[in-house]
């Protein structure tokens, strides 16, 4: 694949600003055009990425230079823009807003200098007239690597409102690429961590990716946004796609097994582990490239649905369950009895069990006074407090992810806490914002409130599948 994929960066100054209507809009709109759309979002953020999904019909991906390190960000990018005709990345707060007291790391800005992509800068317009050209000529000038290649004037009143934000960005010097009108009919709803994602409420979210589209299609000038995507040039570096190539890859499945080849029977040690990954409404937040790993390290990976499911998959070596709303769909939860009895049993063998914040109350004694598995002896509960911020962390103790000493950067985000915060074998020892153990550890199960990447460290998804297949 060529390393000059065509590519844009969709920033705003600030959060609120109509990013996530105009990126999803614009992947809409080019994959209506006929475009293969390669989707990415600036961050930690899993909710945006499933608008992006159903956008393009591809998966969204994450670039995250605090999580995966500068170094990757190219080369993942490549890695999702395998194919596709154009790509499109949607920034994440303002465009200079990066990781806190770490300067530009893991700013928008950041990741379209790594990128060497253009800029669309969406401006919240509802406020203002002449400002405007203030605004985006001190965020086009701001920092000359930046390049500032339009902007998209967003919930502008009439015509007249129109006429004088253009006469004020002539000035300004850069081109009006799309005016949108205020549409209420693309807001989609929010909660406690913002948006509701699109596994809940599927019908309603292909309306409000359709409506995107169509304001995106009427306000904007395709044309010129395909042009300054092309123009964008080589990815910087000589990045290669990344890749979670290993001797043994086994494909993904989420319904049927395997038919086993033909032939002598397979050893324990050849067989392909079967890991069971949590997904459903419950537990919609993971990188895709966690299941990519797992399987390039031997695993046959099957999803199956806490909700729905009353058994694990058949043959389940390992369990892991990322991230998601437990709390929302904690009643749910709680009533499917005989499969919270099937991951209490699957941990008590010992079996690997990685479990991401969402897991993690999924794993406890119970959640906001309901019965969960009662793998942890602890409780969990919602609070009214926002717990969210990239993390350093050191593992404390070994475990089927990681070997004590290891390091890896995390990110937090939930209103839940877990009582006792962590076990007599805490996972990770935190730096920020004040040094504490978390997690627990204890015999094949690693559950902690951090996310990781694990494309930062691929021996994680190697050490995880070799402990399948020994325990």
């Amino acid at each position: 694949m060529s390393a000059s994929v065509p590519r844009l960066v969709i920033a705003a100054p600030s959060s609120g600003s109509g990013k996530t209507t105009v990126a999803t809009g614009l992947m809409a709109a080019f994959a209506a055009r006929g475009l293969a759309v390669s989707p990415h979002k600036v961050g930690p953020d899993y909710i945006d990425p499933g608008y992006h999904a159903l956008a393009t019909g591809r998966v969204g991906r994450n670039l995250d230079a605090y999580l995966c390190g500068p170094e990757l960000v190219g080369p993942l990018f490549l890695h999702g823009a395998r194919g596709c005709d154009i790509a499109v990345v949607e920034g994440v707060m303002g465009l200079y807003d990066g990781a806190a007291g770490e300067g530009e790391l893991a700013s928008t800005a950041h990741v379209a200098k790594l990128l060497r992509a253009p800029v669309v800068l969406v401006v919240d317009a509802s406020s203002q007239s002449r400002s405007v050209a203030a605004l985006v000529h001190g965020f086009a000038s701001w920092d000359p690597e930046v390049r500032v290649g339009g902007v998209i004037l967003n919930k502008v009143a009439s015509d007249r409102h129109e006429e004088l934000l253009r006469e004020a960005l002539e000035q300004a010097g850069v081109p009006v690429l799309g005016v949108l009108r205020r549409a209420p009919q693309v807001d989609t709803p929010s909660r406690h961590l913002g948006l509701v994602p699109v596994a809940e409420r599927h019908a309603a979210a292909v309306e409000a990716v359709a409506a995107m589209a169509a304001q995106v299609s009427d306000g904007c000038d395709l044309g010129a946004l395909e042009a300054l995507a092309r123009a964008a040039g080589a990815v910087p570096g000589g990045s290669a796609p990344w890749t979670p190539a290993s001797p043994a890859h086994h494909p993904t499945r989420s319904d049927e097994r395997l038919t086993p080849p033909s032939g002598p029977a397979l050893s324990d040690e050849q067989r392909a582990p079967v890991v069971a990954v949590a997904g459903g409404a419950a537990f919609t937040f993971s990188y895709a490239e966690h299941t990519e790993l797992l399987a390039a390290a031997g695993a046959e990976v099957v999803t199956f649905d806490p909700l729905r499911d009353e058994e694990l998959p058949d043959g389940t070596a390992g369990l892991v369950i990322g991230g998601g709303f437990p709390e929302v769909y904690a009643s749910e939860l709680s009533a499917n009895e005989p499969l919270r009895k099937a991951v209490a049993e699957l941990a008590e063998s010992g079996a690997p069990v990685a479990a991401e914040c969402a897991g993690l109350l999924y794993l406890c004694r119970e959640l906001d006074g309901l019965p969960m598995c009662g793998v942890l002896d602890a409780g969990a509960r919602m609070t009214e407090r926002l717990t969210l911020g990239y993390r350093d962390a050191v593992a404390v103790s070994d475990s089927v992810l990681a070997e004590a000493g290891t390091r890896m950067r995390g990110h937090e985000f939930h209103r839940t806490v877990v009582e006792p915060g962590s076990g007599t074998e805490p996972a990770w020892g935190v730096r920020s914002p004040r040094p504490r153990v978390e997690g627990f550890v204890q015999r094949g199960v690693h559950a902690s409130y951090l996310h990781t990447h694990w494309a930062s460290e691929p021996g994680v998804a190697h050490r995880f599948v070799e402990r399948c297949r020994t325990s």
